[in-house]
This record gives structure tokens, C-alpha cells and sequence, in this order.
């Protein structure tokens, strides 16, 4: 089977030629995809405001549940295009292809594994996170429909993944994209004309990732040339585990510290919860170009990394930098000045738009601190060392917030707002340790190799 036009055209080397002119063919078309991925999950918020406050709240705890499943898409994806990247630009094209089978085999066991302990997590994790008896089983009703589509997530992430390594950004763009406008037709359908409510956020959800999952495989069978066919063998799973494991676990710690954010925000009742849900959603639009060029850095220096050229991967990371300081001078005033009007879009509550203002404002001091962390990981997990990463997570999002926040909110009583200044503390401070150990890194690796 012979490579399209389109594929040929994503087969350009990216260790070659200038770093700023692949970042942005690559990080606009992902920042995209991620705008409207992000769009996409505030659909379902909007939509689940005009249903009921209960049922915005009941979407918005669910959410934070939905985030295991995203950890381990996302840990899947990024391992993929790490141990694919290399191969790319080591000049094996097939050996990454095979890797791309395997992929797709581990996959589908981890869907089931992820299908199974939700039957029995998700109802006390909903609890734990503090939902109100009215609240509680609106959020069960969500999360219950979207795991038993677990495998639709975690294949559409593998095949972005996968695509990302060979520098596809676009294809996983269109099925965003298009995934966004038809969520707005669905959404209305299925929980107002058909009269299923929340379930019909959740069914329109799994629909839309079947079909995108459908798309990207027919993209990287293009993309490679072959039939994709998923393979079961231990020790290529275990190679990838490797990379999947702590990127998963990087992101898992992401979920159980905004695990136990909501539960303290929560013991202000779940209005609150709401507003900072809500306030989250909305710093992550603003991030996407940072998290488009994370996928780009990604790409490029995974390649480099496989050629062997340390030099070009430092290049990447400073250029990049650069670049998000540029996105953080213009989000940033966003946040400042605009989080109210944003936050009366989603709801006429004012403890839920107060919350969510008050988030925004302050996390704005934190911006760019996220922007150097992104960075800074993608580099690491593209040269196939993602421990430090997940130690770093390990501290930034449990050991050190959950010390100092229950501390204050538990046993000291102090008002809400502290757990939003421990957050900005915490990013600041680890942003700092993970460009010192990325520069170190890059440093020391150019200099073992001579390049």
C-alpha cells in the first residue's frame, strides 16, 4: 500500500531545517485540535447548566473521575510518540510501524482493565469528592456511560499518538474539530429532543470517540503504509510501559491532587466546586497553544533524540520557551481582566462565577510556570527519561499541596482562597526545579556524546 500525497508530505524530517518553522507547523495545527477539544468539554458543561445547576455540578465532580481515563489515554500517547519518535529519526520507519501494533494491543487490554475498576471506583470516588445526595447520582449517570467507552478514548489517543511521532499534528486536529460541531448537534438532541439528560452529554461523548478513533486508525494506516493489525507480546508491552507508565502516572497524580482540590473546595459546598471546575476549563483554553507546542517539542526532539543530536534538542527547548513566553503575554491580561464576563457565560450563579473569577486571577501569576513544566516534560519523555518528571508530579501535585492544604483548610480552618494560593506557590516553585534538571540534562547529554 503506497503512502498518499498527505503522508508524504508529514514524512518530512524533522531534524533538519529551522526549529521555529517546524514548532509552528506542527504546534498551530495540535493547538487547534486542543481549542476545540477544550471547547468541546465546555459544550458539555453549558448544556449541563441549562439542564440544572445539580446537573452542572453532577458533570463537573464526574469530570474530575473522567480524568483517570484521560491519564492513561494521555500516558498512551505520549508513550507511543516517544518510542515511535526515536525510531523516525533513526531512520526506521518499519521498526516504528511495528511499534504502532503493539500500541494498539495494549490498548485495548488497558480498556478493559479501566472499563472494569470503574464498575467498582466510580461511585466512591463520586462520594469522596464531596457530592451532595441531589448532585451524586447525575454524576454516576455521566461516568458510568462515558467508562463503558473507555475503549474509544484510549484507542483515539494511541492513533494521535502514533501520528504525532511521524509529525502528523493535523489529522488528530480534524477529528477535533469536527468532533466539536457535532457534540453541539448531539448534545441538544440526545438530552433535550430525546429527553436523556445528563446521559445524552455522556452517550453524544463515546459516539463522537468511536468515530474519531475510526479516522485516525484509517490516517495511520496511510501514514505507515500498512494495516495496523494490534499485537500481544510481553516484551515489546513492556518496552512501552516504560514510557507509558510514568507519563500515566504523571497525569494520575494531576488527577488525584484535583482529586482532593475538589474535596477541600467541596467542603464549601458544591457551588464552589463548580466555579473552580468551570475556572479550570477555562485556563485550559488559554493554555492550548502551550499544550500544542508540548506536542510539537515532543515530535521534534524525539526525532533529534533518535538521530543523536543532543545540540538540536537543546535548541528546541529554548526556542520553545521563547514561544510561550510570547502565548503567556497575551493570556495572561485574559485572565487578569475578562475571567467574570467568561465565567457568567456558564452560569448565572454568583458563588459559581465568584469562585471561578478568583481562580483565574490568581492562577494568572502562575502562567508561564506551566508553560516552562509543559516544556520541560515533553523534552524529558522524548529522550526517554520520564522519571524525574513524575517525581516532580509526585511532589508538585500530592506530597507538598496536600500537606499544606489540609493543614490549613482541615485543621487551621483557613478560608477557601488558601488552596488557590498553594496551588500558584507550588507551580511557581516546580517550574523553577524542572528547567534547572532539563538544562542540566541536555547539558550533560550533549557532552557524553560530543555533539
Amino acid at each position: 500500500m503506497k503512502a498518499s500525497a498527505a503522508s508524504q508530505q508529514s514524512q518530512i524530517t524533522l531534524t533538519e531545517g529551522p526549529i521555529l518553522g517546524h514548532l509552528l507547523r506542527l504546534s498551530i495545527p495540535a493547538s487547534i485540535g486542543m481549542l476545540f477539544n477544550t471547547l468541546y468539554n465546555l459544550t458539555d458543561f453549558w448544556f449541563a447548566g441549562k439542564v440544572s445547576n445539580d446537573a452542572l455540578a453532577g458533570v463537573s465532580i464526574a469530570g474530575s473521575v473522567f480524568f483517570l481515563l484521560l491519564a492513561i489515554g494521555l500516558g498512551i500517547q505520549t508513550g507511543a510518540s516517544a518510542v515511535m519518535a526515536s525510531e523516525i529519526g533513526a531512520g526506521n520507519r518499519n521498526k516504528a510501524a511495528d511499534w504502532a501494533d503493539h500500541v494498539f494491543g495494549l490498548s485495548l487490554v488497558l480498556s478493559l482493565v479501566i472499563g472494569l475498576l470503574s464498575f467498582f471506583l466510580a461511585q466512591p470516588l463520586i462520594i469522596l469528592l464531596g457530592a451532595e445526595p441531589n448532585v451524586a447520582p447525575l454524576s454516576l449517570e455521566y461516568t458510568t456511560i462515558t467508562f463503558s467507552g473507555a475503549v474509544t478514548f484510549i484507542l483515539t489517543f494511541a492513533a494521535a499518538g502514533a501520528l504525532m511521532a511521524f509529525g502528523n499534528t493535523k489529522a488528530n486536529r480534524n477529528a477535533l474539530v469536527v468532533g466539536f460541531f457535532a457534540n453541539i448537534l448531539l448534545n441538544p438532541l440526545l438530552t433535550f429532543t430525546l429527553d436523556m439528560g445528563v446521559s445524552g452529554l455522556a452517550w453524544a461523548t463515546v459516539l463522537i470517540k468511536a468515530a474519531s478513533a475510526i479516522y485516525l486508525y484509517q490516517i495511520l494506516v496511510r501514514e505507515t503504509g500498512r494495516i495496523c493489525k494490534p499485537r500481544f507480546a510481553l516484551e515489546p508491552w513492556l518496552n512501552l510501559l516504560r514510557q507509558v507508565l510514568p507519563a500515566s502516572f504523571n497525569m494520575i497524580t494531576i488527577v488525584l491532587g484535583g482529586f482532593i482540590t475538589v474535596m477541600l473546595i467541596g467542603r464549601f459546598g458544591s457551588a464552589h466546586v463548580a466555579g473552580y471546575s468551570v475556572g479550570l476549563r477555562i485556563e485550559q483554553v488559554l493554555l492550548l497553544p502551550a499544550l500544542g507546542l508540548n506536542a510539537a517539542v515532543m515530535a521534534i526532539a524525539g526525532q533529534n533524540y533518535g538521530a543523536r543530536n543532543a545540540q538540536r534538542v537543546l535548541d528546541t527547548y529554548t526556542t520553545a520557551l521563547k514561544v510561550g513566553l510570547a502565548m503567556s503575554i497575551v493570556s495572561v491580561p485574559i485572565m487578569l481582566f475578562l475571567s467574570p464576563t467568561l465565567m457568567a457565560l456558564f452560569s448565572d450563579d454568583s458563588s459559581i462565577q465568584a469562585t471561578g473569577s478568583s481562580y483565574l486571577r490568581l492562577d494568572a501569576i502562575a502562567f508561564y510556570a506551566y508553560v516552562v513544566l509543559f516544556l520541560s516534560t515533553a523534552v524529558l519523555q522524548s529522550m526517554k527519561k520520564p522519571l524525574f518528571p513524575t517525581v516532580l508530579a509526585i511532589a508538585r501535585q500530592l506530597v507538598v499541596p496536600v500537606s499544606i492544604n489540609v493543614l490549613l483548610i482541615v485543621y487551621l480552618n483557613y478560608p477557601m482562597m488558601s488552596v488557590f494560593y498553594t496551588i500558584v506557590s507550588v507551580v511557581v516553585v516546580a517550574s523553577i526545579v524542572a528547567y534547572w534538571y532539563t538544562m542540566r540534562t541536555l547539558n550533560a547529554t550533549i557532552e557524553s556524546t560530543s555533539l
